[in-house]
């Protein structure tokens, strides 16, 4: 499993039940269904995603973000996960609500736009950076919001999003003191485990 995905893994409790927004070819809900035994579904809209996962045995709907997630119920699920999709999304402040109305929890991950590199790199060749990260170039890119951590965990705080637990890693998803000491400078990736507004 990818470390990224293992990380996530690891924050779920067995036989949970996970809706994973954006799950690709759903290599994470077929290693929790096997190894956690996870009541799950995955929400793509690539065809070759959705024939990937249902070859592996994931439950899948073909469904794009930006049109919500209406069609579930509150209290549906335990999690509901989205790993690096945050930026790409046209409305995420409703997105996240939804998350947190028919789940319990969300797990949410995404790229930081506030790490020394970037910084660097707009500060002294004043162009868009591109790096391991945030591979593409300004006019090819699929992110159109990207955000640091400092700016994600205002936002929480204006919505009142509980932050439970937040793990910030390097760009091999490995945690490591230096990352936490100046997390929005240092951190390449952050995964937010995030509760109901309190």
């Amino acid at each position: 499993m990818r470390s990224d995905l293992a990380l996530i893994a690891n924050l779920i409790n067995r036989e949970a039940r996970v809706l994973d927004l954006g799950c690709g070819e759903g290599e994470l809900l077929a290693a929790l269904q096997k190894e956690k035994a996870v009541k799950g579904y995955g929400l793509d809209r690539d065809a070759n995603n959705i024939l990937t996962c249902i070859t592996k045995g994931v439950n899948v709907i073909d469904q794009d973000l930006d049109n919500g997630l209406a069609n579930f119920p509150d209290d549906s699920f335990d999690m509901v996960i989205m790993t690096e999709t945050l930026q790409s999304v046209r409305d995420p402040k409703n997105l996240m609500k939804e998350m947190l109305r028919i789940g319990q929890e969300c797990i949410v991950t995404f790229p930081n736009f506030g790490h020394w590199r970037c910084r660097a790199q707009l500060a002294l060749t004043g162009r868009m950076p591109v790096s391991q990260h945030l591979p593409y170039f300004w006019h090819d890119t699929p992110n159109i919001r990207l955000c640091t951590f400092n700016d994600f965990e205002s936002f929480c705080a204006e919505e009142r999003f509980h932050i439970i637990e937040r793990r910030v890693v390097n760009v091999s998803h490995q945690e490591s003191s230096i990352l936490n000491l100046i997390p929005n400078f240092f951190g390449v990736y952050a995964f937010y485990r995030l509760g109901r507004p309190q």
